[in-house]
């Protein structure tokens, strides 16, 4: 599925899908030819009210009049904004150091663990997906992905079984960190089981050891809580933000939280460019979004989607951010099907296919993506 022109000149770590964009708007994207196409995950999560919202686009044009960018020695009053709203929505103290993805968020958690704890394992689980930089994608519980670049000795992997895990937390004298992503992004969409969270939080008070809430992409309201670790009774030490937050451009938070506010000093830690202040410009329009009724009926779109979907197969995940194990087994030579019938959609490893639907998506939306899935599935 690989386009032929510029191939030559960009590296071939995707398997692009064979049309060409000519725009977007709101749950939409229409091909050079003209052709629409209900786009189902958001540029992987990025838009989380769909192509071109224009309060985003308003937002982003107004600060580009005024600069694109300054530089860290200067301090932008939408950051004030955006670090303040992630902070105060964990119900904490805390301190925000802004990144340009999720990777580097993931990165700057890992040395504040490793400022605060020089030894130590750190706890991941299998299918966690924490970045693809070099200490990111040593958390990232992707062998396949992860062991021709980096083993780290430190880092161990579990599965998701109440009885291995228990063994672990009992048995390991030293653990530095347990790193958390209560719903599989790109791992396929299953939640945490509670008792292994009630675990978690019961070994803290023994080994002491920090809890770090990956919320790249279920975070910014997209389970129905503004934090996916809301829904369980867990209380991270950092909390791990980026995708959505940026309105389609770069932009990525690690919240510090609590004794871990303040463990960066003046130099030991920064960014040339995040956080860049157009981003933040659309970072605040849409927290300016994100509020009880939004997340209200992110429930409830949630809901209407599993009601409709789970006649095709098992649906995954939470609110809008779900997942589809389709009766009849799909993979990736199904996608140029859906593109045939308008659909964009996309198909994990495991044959479950995600849905990061935008958050202000409505019944009949949804209905149309059920419509023209069920085309795909049923000839």
């Amino acid at each position: 599925m690989h386009s032929a022109m510029g191939e030559t000149y960009v590296a071939g770590t995707y398997n692009r899908y064979p049309i060409k964009i000519s725009h977007a708007k709101g749950i939409y994207v229409w091909d050079k030819d003209g052709k629409p196409y209900l786009d189902t995950f958001m540029g992987i999560g990025v838009l989380l009210f769909g192509h071109n919202h224009e309060k985003i686009i308003d937002a982003m044009k107004r600060k580009m009049e005024k600069y694109v960018h300054l530089s860290n020695f200067f301090l932008d009053d939408d950051a004030l904004f955006v670090a303040q709203r992630l902070v105060q929505e964990t119900g904490k103290y805390g301190r925000v150091f802004f990144t340009n993805s999720g990777a580097e968020s993931t990165e700057c958690a890992l040395k504040v663990v490793r400022k605060v704890k020089k030894t130590g394992k750190i706890l991941s689980f299998v299918r966690n997906f924490h970045g693809r930089t070099l200490s990111a994608l040593s958390v990232t519980g992707f062998e396949n992905i992860r062991s021709q670049f980096i083993n780290d000795e430190n880092v161990v992997f579990l599965p998701y079984d109440y009885e291995t895990v228990k063994r672990f937390l009992e048995d390991e004298e030293h653990i530095a960190a347990v790193f958390l992503e209560v719903v599989h992004g790109s791992g396929g969409l299953d939640v945490i089981p509670q008792e292994i969270v009630e675990l978690i939080s019961e070994y803290k008070k023994e080994h002491g050891y920090l809890i770090v809430a990956d919320e790249v992409q279920s975070g910014l309201g997209r389970t129905g809580k503004f934090y996916a670790y809301q829904h369980f009774s867990i209380q991270p030490d950092i909390v791990t933000v980026a995708k959505g937050i940026g309105g389609g451009l770069p932009l990525g938070a690690c919240i510090m939280l609590e004794e871990y506010a303040d463990v960066f000093k003046t130099g030991e830690h920064g960014s040339t460019f995040a956080p860049n202040p157009v981003a933040l410009a659309a970072g605040r329009a849409i927290l300016e979004m994100i509020d009880e009724h939004l997340l209200n009926h992110v429930v409830e779109m949630g809901k209407y989607f599993e009601e409709r979907f789970s006649k095709l197969g098992d649906v995954l995940g939470m609110g809008l951010m779900r997942g589809l194990k389709p009766k009849l087994a799909v993979d990736s030579k199904w996608i140029e099907r859906f593109i045939n019938q308008g659909l964009l959609v996309n198909i994990l490893g495991n044959g479950v296919v995600r849905f990061l639907l935008p958050l202000n998506i409505t019944r009949e939306q949804i209905d149309e993506i059920y419509k023209r899935f069920c085309e795909v599935i049923e000839h």
